[in-house]
């Protein structure tokens, strides 16, 4: 399993890689009390959304990709200390585009977010691009 792209990624905030593709991926994610937006243990769906992003960019896994739109669906809430698994598949592969179905379970397997991932293979890195 060797991680391509996104090496950096902290799993404390986005999630720790299981199976890193192509095709497929996961990452898991424990949800933390940082991670809260009220007294309740709600997790901020940004955490949740990352994990879905991270699996879709470990699921191409190539140096240069990035993410150029998704559509997604946040399903049901995440609590503070739940373990998430986000899965992801490449379902089309359209050469440097990729569309990406991707998919979040909480611990009793229940979709807590789902969606399309559009993920660009760049001929360089996106900040070289951009000239940074």
């Amino acid at each position: 399993m060797e991680v391509r792209t996104h090496r950096l990624a902290s799993p404390r905030l986005i999630g720790r890689p299981v199976k890193v593709g192509p095709p497929e991926a996961e990452v898991e994610l424990i949800t933390t009390r940082e991670m809260a937006v009220d007294e309740h243990g709600l997790v901020h769906g940004g955490f949740t959304f990352g994990a879905a992003d991270y699996a879709a960019m470990l699921a191409v896994n190539e140096p240069t990709v990035v993410l150029g739109k998704a559509e997604v669906k946040f399903v049901r809430p995440v609590k503070v200390g739940e373990t998430l698994r986000a899965r992801a598949k490449i379902a089309e592969d359209l050469g440097r585009k990729k569309i990406v179905k991707g998919t979040v379970l909480n611990e009793n397997n229940e979709v807590v977010l789902e969606g399309v991932f559009y993920c660009y293979v760049l001929e360089k890195h996106v900040l070289e691009i951009q000239g940074k």
